[in-house]
């Protein structure tokens, strides 16, 4: 509900261009100001590695990969439905465009460099990278997750949930995106998520007794 909840008051501010985006260019000078400060090469050109783990190379691989290893090891354990992370995948896969372009499209948001839109440009509302990287990395820990040891799983899960976070902070840190596009994306993909966790059980059961 919470996910939901900040999902619809962050697009409606966007839409309406409503005041709660202040947020975003404070945050953008802060950041920008600090950069100038540390002027360290490295740490930007961090920045820019992490963003580009969430375009969709390498982040769709890595998730049909991660399906791929989840389903034979589910098929390897005598798993019912053991090749149900093939499909999940590329059913994750597809979603991630379909829910993003349309809705870069619709609220046309400039970037934080503030130049208008391009003729045929989409906007910058939600962050696509975000949404990528969350939805690929995410789903690919719930597969992984559904045939490893806990005490795996719960390694892998964290390591996404990191590699996510980074990812959204070096879109902000290099100035490729709002706060507040990410935070977005971050609602939508945990919805999207939370949903996938719910079904799995059913969809991949335990191995029979």
């Amino acid at each position: 509900m919470t996910l939901a909840v900040l999902l619809v008051v962050i697009s409606w501010q966007v839409a309406v261009d409503g005041p709660l985006l202040g947020i975003d260019p404070a945050v953008r000078d802060a950041v920008r100001h600090l950069r100038r400060s540390l002027h360290s090469a490295p740490l930007n050109h961090l920045g820019v590695a992490l963003s580009d783990l969430g375009g969709g190379v390498p982040a769709v691989p890595v998730l049909l990969g991660c399906a791929g290893l989840a389903a034979w090891l589910a098929r390897r354990g005598g798993r019912p439905r053991w090749w149900t992370p093939a499909p999940v995948a590329a059913l994750a896969a597809v979603l991630i465009p379909l829910l993003v372009v349309p809705a870069k499209a619709w609220f046309a948001r400039p970037g934080p460099f503030g130049a208008p839109l391009a003729q045929g440009q989409w906007g910058w509302y939600p962050s696509g990278h975000t949404a990528t990287s969350a939805i690929a990395y995410g789903t690919a820990a719930l597969l992984l997750a559904r045939v490893l040891p806990s005490r795996r799983a719960r390694q892998v899960g964290w390591a996404a949930a990191a590699l996510c976070l980074g990812v959204g902070a070096g879109l902000v840190w290099s100035d490729f995106h709002w706060l507040l596009d990410v935070i977005a994306s971050w609602c939508l993909s945990g919805l999207l998520l939370l949903a996938l966790h719910r079904m799995l059980p059913r969809l991949l059961p335990r191995a029979p007794a």
